[in-house]
């Protein structure tokens, strides 16, 4: 499907080769050649640097990623997508990811973010920044545009961590990611891009993102398509901010330690306990978390690599405990005890995590709706579990009249209390530009519930 633009304005007039040819020819014998047909489209305004250009030297400036934010920006509202070439070429395209690509698979599985900054300007002092939490965005680009805005723009003392999901439901899942990856590119220690569940091969072909893809690049779709789900693969699944708070995207994960075998002695003899009775499951360690293979396309659901789909797909209970998430038929179901086990184990204070909309909270008994963009989950004697969710009025595309209307937020941690949560919501950018859906909202499944999980990849 293509997006619905607004009548193009009058051509532009024609440039001064044109002009010249013109004005020489016209002579009766000789008539005056028909002037060429006029573009369809608009002219981008003089200030945007359009086709965007990779730098000689492989440097991002933030006026680079200005320019690109401007331009995704003016596209998403005077071009149809299969424009999109037009302004960022699939060679600039392949630079900027294979750039990022490069920097994300060398980060380990939990990144470390370290406010605690050396001063620039005196080998004796320190300066410490704030750290950003941003939840799910979901390819709404002009919201995650205003959240930087309103948030202010990556720093040395402004760091961001980005909690998943920027990809699928939302028309502009391809833009929203390689904006963010070029801040990445530019200013890899003032933020970090986790791994959200969307960030998979079975979710962007069920919620849009590769047919977005394939609109927007056509016969070099295939290879953009591509190169992204492999620059998904490198996504950290986890961070530790200060040393005092984990964030992942959907929570915490089981143990699938290898354990000695009552029988045998030895290497060779080494069974893996998978933990799938729901019995027999504890919480797994960060040890665990580190060793865990990440480059998946699909986060598996069975086997012995569970960690990752624990880790974004899982979500908290009020119930003590630690089960199968049976909604969605994949990860974990823990409690508030869990929630306290793996705080005082670690001597944290906080969880941040996302993965739950208004629409999956909804259907969630005992456990506050998204109205306000994030939700406090759990409070134990070491501290707290929060739900922080940045797409405003999600979904972009509702199959009902009356909408959630719900505010997107994000978290600001500042010094010297990193793990006291300040929340700031904020409402969707209205109005959006005029577009048709990538999926069939109507008819898909909602929440991510009865997945098909036969039809995932866990290779």
């Amino acid at each position: 499907m293509t997006l619905a633009t607004d009548p193009a304005p009058s051509p532009p007039p024609p440039d001064s080769a044109t002009a010249t040819i013109n004005a020489s020819t016209t002579s009766n014998s000789n008539p005056e050649p028909p002037p060429p047909s006029p573009s369809p489209f608009p002219t981008p305004p003089e200030e945007l640097i359009v086709p965007i250009s990779w730098p000689q030297d492989g440097s991002l400036s933030v006026d680079w990623i200005h320019n690109l934010t401007a331009c995704f920006d003016w596209s998403s509202k005077n071009l149809p997508p299969s424009e999109l070439p037009s302004v960022l070429p699939v060679q600039v395209f392949d630079s900027l990811v294979l750039t990022a690509s490069k920097i994300l698979h060398k980060e380990p599985n939990c990144v470390t973010v370290d406010p605690f900054r050396p001063n620039p300007h005196s080998s004796d002092s320190a300066s410490t920044a704030n750290v950003v939490v941003v939840g799910d965005v979901h390819g709404q680009l002009h919201d995650l545009m205003f959240l930087l805005r309103d948030a202010g723009y990556p720093s040395e003392d402004r760091i961001f961590v980005f909690n998943g999901d920027y990809v699928d439901r939302g028309a502009w899942g391809l833009e929203t990611f390689l904006l963010l990856l070029a801040w990445k590119v530019s200013m890899p220690h003032n933020i970090y891009l986790l791994r959200g569940n969307h960030e998979s091969k079975y979710c962007t072909s069920v919620y849009g993102f590769e047919k977005e893809v394939m609109v927007k690049y056509g016969d070099k779709g295939k290879h953009v398509y591509r190169k992204c789900l492999m620059c998904f693969e490198g996504l950290p699944l986890a961070s530790i901010i200060a040393g005092c708070v984990y964030t992942a995207h959907g929570g915490l994960f089981r143990s699938v330690s290898v354990t000695p075998s009552k029988r045998f002695k030895g290497k060779k003899n080494r069974k893996i306990n998978l933990n799938t009775d729901s019995k027999s499951l504890s919480l797994g360690s960060l040890e665990e978390l580190s060793k865990a293979r990440r480059s998946v396309l699909d986060p598996p659901w069975e086997g012995s690599n569970l960690i990752p789909g624990d880790v974004l797909w899982s979500d908290p209970s009020k119930s003590p405990g630690l089960g199968p998430n049976k909604e969605r038929g994949i990860g974990l179901l823990w409690g508030p005890d869990c929630t306290e086990e793996f705080l005082k184990k670690y001597q944290l204070k906080l969880i941040i995590r996302s993965h739950e909309g208004p629409d999956a909270r909804e259907k969630r008994d005992g456990f506050d709706g998204m109205a306000e963009g994030y939700t406090i989950d759990h409070i134990v004697d070491s501290g707290k579990l929060v739900t922080v969710f940045s797409a405003p009025d999600y979904p972009q595309f509702q199959a009902t009249e009356e909408r959630y209307n719900n505010k997107g937020a994000y978290v600001v941690l500042e010094p010297p209390n990193f793990d006291n949560p300040i929340f700031h919501e904020f409402s969707a950018v209205t109005p959006r530009p005029k577009v048709n859906p990538y999926y069939d909202f109507e008819d898909v499944i909602d929440s991510d519930e009865e997945l098909d999980l036969g039809s995932m990849v866990t290779s």
